[in-house]
C-alpha cells in the first residue's frame, strides 16, 4: 500500500508557542463545550418544545435523534477531509455551521424546521468533534500531550454535568429558543479565536473520497438506527433489514478502504494493536457508562422514590469527579503505560457500578453519592490516558483518522448503551435498572481486562512519533 504524501503548510513543530497555545486551547475548549452542552440541554427541554410546537412526545424525540444521527454519519468523512484541507479549516467551518444553525434553532416555529436546523447543527458539531483531538496533538508539545487531553476531558465532563442545570435555569426565566440563542455569543467568540490562533497542520496530497464518505454515512446511519430500533421494540423485519444493509455496505466499504493510502475508514490504523485495543476499550467503557447514566435516573425516581431535583443532584458526582481526576490522570499518562492507568481505572469503575447494583434496599443519598464518585474516579483514570493512546499511536499525518475514530467510538458506545437499556427495560420491567447495572459492571470489568492486555505490547503510546 502506497503511503500518503504529507504537504507541509508550515515547518513541523512540537506544539505552538505561548501565548498562541493558550488561545488555540481556548478555541477547541469553547467548541467542545458548545457541542456537549447542546446535546445535554435539548433532552431536558423536549417536553416544553413538544408542547410549544404542538408535537407528540414521540415525534419530538427527533429533535435529539436528528442531531445525534448527523454527528455520527459525518464524523469520519469530516476527519478525513481535515487531513486533506487542514484540521483548522474543518474546525472553523464546523464552528460557523454550528453557530448559524443555532440561530436557525432559535428562530424555528415548527417541529420540521427545528429538526432541520438541529440536523445542520449536528453536522457543525461533527466538524468540531472530528478534528478536536487532532488539533490537541498539534497545539501542545509532546511532553504535555496527556495534560492537553486531560483538560479536554475536564471541560467535556463539566459541560455534561451542568447541561441539565443550565437548561433548567434558562427555562425558568425564558422560552426554549433561548437554549439555542445562548450559543451565538459563545460561538462568535470561538470563531474569532479559531481564525487567529489555530495552527496550520500538514496536509495529505490526495483527493477526498466522496464515494467512501457516502458509503460510511449509510453504514453508520443504518447501524445506529437499527440498534436503536432493536432497543425500542421496532418491528423485527425493519431492524433486521437495517442491520443487514449496514453489514453488506460495510463489507463494500472495508474492501474499498484496503486499497486506499489514507483510508476514510481507518483500517490502516486498526492494524496497530495498541490503537485497535484502545478503540475497543473505549467502545466498551462508554457503553457501560451510557447504560449506567441512562438507567440510574429510573432507579432513583421509580424505585427509590427520589424527586427530579434530588435525582439531578445524585447524578452529578460522577461527571464532576471525572472533571477533577482528568487533569491528574493526563499528567500521569505522559509518564506511565496506558494499559496500567486505564485498566486500573476501569476496574475501579466496575467496582463502583457493582456497588450501585448491590446498594441497600433503602439507601440514603450519601450512600449513592460516594458510589457515583467511585465510578467517576475510575472513568477519569481511564478516559484521558486512553484518548492519548488513540491519538498518539497513529502516525502524525493520520491524526485526523485517529481523532474521528476516538469520537466515533464514544458515540457508538453511548448509543449501544442506550439501546441495551431500552431492551432490558422492555424485558425486565421494574428491575430493569438493576439488571442494566449488572450488565454494565460485567462490561466495564471486561474492558479492564482488554486494557491490561495492552501491557503485552508495551502498553504505551509512542511519545515521539512523527
Amino acid at each position: 500500500m502506497q503511503s500518503p504524501t504529507p504537504v507541509q503548510e508550515s515547518p513541523p513543530s512540537d506544539g505552538v508557542p505561548v501565548p498562541q497555545r493558550y488561545w488555540a486551547a481556548a478555541t477547541i475548549l469553547l467548541g467542545l463545550a458548545l457541542a456537549v452542552l447542546d446535546g445535554a440541554i435539548a433532552n431536558v427541554a423536549l417536553p416544553t418544545i413538544a408542547q410549544d410546537v404542538h408535537a407528540s412526545a414521540a415525534d419530538s424525540i427527533w429533535v435529539v435523534n436528528a442531531y445525534q444521527l448527523a454527528v455520527t454519519i459525518s464524523l469520519l468523512p469530516l476527519a478525513s477531509l481535515g487531513e486533506i484541507v487542514g484540521y483548522r479549516v474543518v474546525y472553523r467551518l464546523g464552528l460557523v455551521v454550528f453557530t448559524l444553525a443555532s440561530l436557525g434553532c432559535a428562530l424555528s416555529g415548527s417541529l420540521a424546521t427545528l429538526t432541520l436546523a438541529r440536523t445542520i447543527q449536528g453536522f457543525g458539531a461533527a466538524g468540531i468533534m472530528s478534528v478536536n483531538g487532532a488539533l490537541v496533538r498539534f497545539i501542545y508539545p509532546r511532553r504535555m500531550m496527556g495534560q492537553g487531553f486531560g483538560i479536554n476531558a475536564t471541560v467535556g465532563s463539566i459541560s455534561s454535568a451542568v447541561g441539565p442545570t443550565v437548561a433548567a435555569a434558562i427555562l425558568s426565566v425564558a422560552n426554549w429558543p433561548w437554549l439555542f440563542a445562548v450559543n451565538l455569543p459563545i460561538g462568535a467568540a470561538a470563531i474569532v479565536f479559531a481564525w487567529k490562533a489555530l495552527p496550520a497542520t500538514p496536509k495529505l496530497r490526495q483527493p477526498f473520497d466522496v464515494s467512501s464518505a457516502l458509503l460510511s454515512a449509510v453504514v453508520f446511519g443504518t447501524l445506529i438506527t437499527g440498534i436503536d430500533g432493536l432497543g425500542h421494540g421496532e418491528r423485527a423485519l425493519a431492524v433486521v433489514v437495517q442491520l443487514l444493509v449496514a453489514v453488506a455496505i460495510g463489507a463494500v466499504l472495508v474492501t474499498r478502504q484496503l486499497t486506499r493510502p489514507a483510508p476514510l475508514l481507518p483500517v490502516d490504523l486498526m492494524r496497530i494493536p495498541l490503537f485497535a485495543l484502545s478503540v475497543a476499550t473505549s467502545v466498551c467503557s462508554f457503553m457501560a457508562q451510557g447504560m449506567a447514566l441512562v438507567s440510574l435516573p429510573f432507579l432513583f425516581e421509580a424505585t427509590l422514590g427520589f424527586n427530579e431535583v434530588t435525582t439531578g443532584l445524585l447524578m452529578t458526582p460522577w461527571p464532576l469527579t471525572v472533571a477533577m481526576i482528568a487533569p491528574f490522570s493526563g499528567r500521569l499518562a505522559d509518564r506511565y503505560p496506558v494499559g496500567v492507568l486505564s485498566g486500573c481505572g476501569l476496574a475501579v469503575m466496575a467496582a463502583g457500578l457493582g456497588l450501585l447494583a448491590w446498594m441497600p434496599a433503602h439507601p440514603a443519598p450519601l450512600d449513592i453519592v460516594w458510589r457515583m464518585a467511585v465510578c467517576g474516579v475510575g472513568f477519569g483514570f481511564f478516559n484521558t490516558p486512553n484518548n492519548r493512546a488513540i491519538l498518539t499511536t497513529a502516525p502524525r499525518a493520520r491524526s485526523g483518522g485517529a481523532s474521528g475514530m476516538q469520537a466515533l467510538a464514544r458515540l457508538f458506545g453511548q448509543t449501544n448503551g442506550a439501546a441495551v437499556v431500552a431492551l432490558v427495560f422492555g424485558l425486565a420491567g421494574a428491575r430493569g435498572s438493576l439488571t442494566t447495572l449488572l450488565i454494565a459492571t460485567i462490561l466495564a470489568a471486561a474492558a479492564a481486562l482488554v486494557s491490561f492486555s495492552r501491557l503485552a505490547g508495551g502498553g504505551q503510546a509512542p511519545r515521539t512519533r512523527g
